[in-house]
């Protein structure tokens, strides 16, 4: 998605979630959906240029520092919890 490039991706798990409307989502289970969706990407420019321009502002949502970000959060809240629970 960062480097503009159409996303195929299962609509199983987290990815439904990270990649929303920004990739087709197939199930990974189903070859013809699977190869339907590669189809629509290599042959429906309207849809290429869409899901460039949505993959490249939603991959710009996510960093290796924003993760960490949020770990150290959680881990902070974490620590809170059981200092409370110790009183």
């Amino acid at each position: 998605m960062a480097c503009g490039v159409p996303v195929i991706c299962s609509n199983t798990s987290s990815l439904p979630e990270v990649a929303g409307d920004a990739a087709l989502l197939v199930d990974p289970a189903d070859v013809r959906a699977l190869a339907g969706a590669m189809e629509r990407a290599l042959t429906d420019e309207a849809l290429r240029v869409t899901l460039r321009a949505r993959g490249i502002e939603k991959a710009g949502r996510f960093s290796w520092e924003g993760a960490a970000r949020k770990t150290v959060e959680v881990y902070q809240w974490v620590a809170r919890l059981s200092e409370e629970f110790k009183h």
